[in-house]
Order: C-alpha cells, then structure tokens, then sequence
C-alpha cells in the first residue's frame, strides 16, 4: 500500500512538474534551433479532435484509431475495426482533411491500420513584381500523405508500432516528395488500481524533401540583339531557358515523451490527466498537459460523453515584439499584437459516442477548438464508426 502511494505521488507530480521544467531545459545553451527550415509542416496537424483537445499529451491514451497518427504503440490496443474521418478548418480559409481505417488481427494482438491525410487550398491570383495587382493566372497548394501502420502488443503491458508514409507537396506548378516512418511504445500498467499510460514516440522521420518540375524553368527575356558575327542578322528576341536549383528541406520530425494518470477511476467514468514534453527539429523543446473526463453506459445505455481540455506552450512565441509598429494600424486594438499569442496553445472540445453492446456497432461525433493567437481559432471535426 505504501509503496503504490509513493509511485501514485510520483506520477502525479511528474505531471504537474512539466511546467517547470522544459523552460529550463530550453533556456540552456546556445539556440541552434532550426526556424523556418523543414517542409510539410502539415504533417503536425493531427489526426482528430480528440488528439487536438488534450495537445500532445494524447499520445499517451491515444489507444484509438487517432493513434495511427499520433503514436503507431498506443493503437495496438484497439479491440474493434473502426473507420475515422476528420476536418480541420485551419487559419487563412485552408482545410486538413484526414481519414483512416484500423483493424486488429491475430487474435486482437496486433492492429492494421491505413490512413490518408491531404492539406491546401485552391485558384489563388499569382502576383509578380511586375505585375503586382495580379497576372490573371491561379495557383493551388495540397500536400498529401499516405500510410500504412503495423503495431503488436508484445505483453499485457507493453506495445510497439511502426508507421511508414509517402509524402508529397504541390505548390503551384512546383512539386517535391519524401519518405518517413513513425515509432511509437506505449507502455500500460497500473497504480493503486488504477490505469497508467507511458508513451515515446518520434514521428517524420525520413528523407529530405526535394522539389522539382516546370515551375523550376524559366526563360529569360532577351530584346534587340545582334549576332556579332560576320553579317551582322539579326537574332529573332527569344528568351534564354534558365532553371533554378533549390535546396532540400528536411522535414518535421519530433520526438515526444508522454505520461497519463486515471486520478479518478468508476466503473463507467473516469478522469484522467497527462503531460508531455517535445522536442521539434525546428522548434526548442515544448510541453503541454491536459485533462479528460469520459462517462460510458449513462443510465444503463449505450450513450456516452467525454469532455477534454489541454494547454500547449510554444517557445516560438516567446519573443519581443519591442520597436514594432505596424504602419497600416490606426485605431486601437487593430492589428497584431503579442497579448493575442499569449493565448495560443490553448485547446478544448469534447465528444459523444452511441454503442449497441449487442452488435458491437458504435456511432461517435467529437469537436474540438485551439485558440492560435493572432491567427485565429482553429475548429476540428471528427465522426467515427466501429463495428
């Protein structure tokens, strides 16, 4: 009894304690972050509401379909066949859309799982230097992802999955691909009867994103030449084919530590917290922690609910904004403002779920909302059915 008591004080306290001790990690040494130099940023979207709700920490408990995507471990304990569909509504008018199918095998020791992912937008003005009120022609973004996840419980307790993803990026008429694969453990246990969840997990990991085709071939204009041969013709004003080299980018990888606690424990209702540290290839090391509350069988049904909620700090945003003037803000409170991050990082949603016990069908619906500061709110959307 006493010593349940003392692992259930040090759990707990691990996960109050994440605060406190990522900024001191990452105020440490030089800063040789990376900003501003990895492709497919899309590729840290998420998967679902749930996942966006409880931020990062969710790999921890993400034993459902979302795990496919946030953590290929946590889904090895998936006990049904489920199909998944989301939306995000991200900032600026673009869309995330996301999909996936799972299912267990080998007598509900392993899992399959497919899932598809694709970002953009569409017939946007090309503007150039010299033509800046438009060119009369329209360009589109969509980047695209598609994977295939094996994950194996290899005990009553521990889990591994690994995940393999093409990726590929079409900007306008110039596009690039990559390879990537995610890793994934999870470990299950209990404290004091009741459940504990630990997680790593490292996620894009793979090539470099290289880009290329007709967008990178140009001509250069040429006007009134003249051959300096004898004769002296004249050359017909056609342009010099010239094409541009780009640089490879590499592409977001991040390795993640995440630990979850049922701190409440019913036999149809629970509430658990978690917290996680991350470290981005181009970001300084984060954390996040959250919260859930799900109630199962209300009134002896199949109806359930959940509530989740979750704050992520986000290094890149701490700066100074000292000496900025934005030049077209006239009027008090227009424009940007620093106050306005502050609160980005925060996230909340919840979800509803109906199940027949006889069948083993099951309809759920989740939503989710993450405050990004000056850019906005974003909204997420997910419906799911298992069978």
């Amino acid at each position: 009894m006493i010593r349940f008591s003392v692992l259930k004080v040090a759990t707990v306290g691990t996960l109050l304690l994440v605060p406190a001790i990522a900024p001191a990690q990452s105020a440490t040494g030089n800063d040789n972050t990376g900003y501003g130099t990895t492709a497919a940023e899309f590729l840290l979207l998420g998967a679902n509401a749930r996942g966006m709700a409880l931020g990062g920490s969710y790999s921890a408990v993400a034993t459902d379909i979302g795990g496919l995507n946030a953590n290929p471990g946590a889904v090895a304990l998936l006990k049904r066949p489920v199909i998944q569909g989301s939306q995000l509504q991200y900032v600026a008018g673009t869309k995330f859309n996301w999909g996936a199918v799972a299912i267990p095998f080998g007598g509900g020791s392993s899992v399959i799982g497919f899932q598809i992912g694709t970002f953009g937008f569409s017939d946007q003005p090309v503007y150039t230097a010299t033509q800046p009120e438009g060119t009369g022609a329209f360009y589109s973004v969509t980047e695209t992802f598609i994977a295939a996840t094996l994950a194996k419980n290899f005990s009553d307790r521990f889990a591994v999955g690994v995940t393999a993803k093409g990726i590929t990026d079409h900007l306008g008429d110039v596009s690039g691909s990559a390879f990537a694969l995610d890793f994934g453990t999870h470990f299950h246990s209990s404290l004091g009867g009741k459940a504990v969840r630990f997680a790593f997990s490292l996620l894009n990991l793979g090539t470099n994103m290289s880009y290329g085709q007709d967008g990178l071939s140009q001509s250069i204009a040429r006007s009134a030449t003249r051959d300096t041969l004898a004769g002296q013709t004249t050359v017909t004003s056609l342009g010099v084919p010239v094409a541009y080299l780009t640089s490879d980018f590499h592409l977001p990888t991040i390795f993640r530590v995440a630990l979850a606690y049922d701190v409440v424990s019913a036999k149809d209702a629970k509430f658990t917290i978690m917290g996680e540290f991350n470290q981005m290839s181009s970001n300084r090391t984060a954390f996040g922690g959250g919260g859930e509350f799900a109630a199962d069988h209300i009134g002896g049904s199949g109806f359930g609910v959940a509530l989740r909620g979750s704050y992520t700090y986000n290094p890149s945003l701490s700066y100074s904004n000292t000496g900025f003037v934005d030049a077209n803000c006239t009027t008090p409170g227009c424009g940007y403002s620093k106050g306005k991050d502050s609160q980005a990082g925060l996230a909340y949603g919840g979800g509803i779920w109906l199940a027949s016990s006889r069948s083993g069908f099951s309809l759920g619906f989740d939503y989710a909302r993450r405050r990004m500061g000056n850019l906005g709110d974003t909204d997420f959307y997910t419906v799911t059915l298992g069978w």
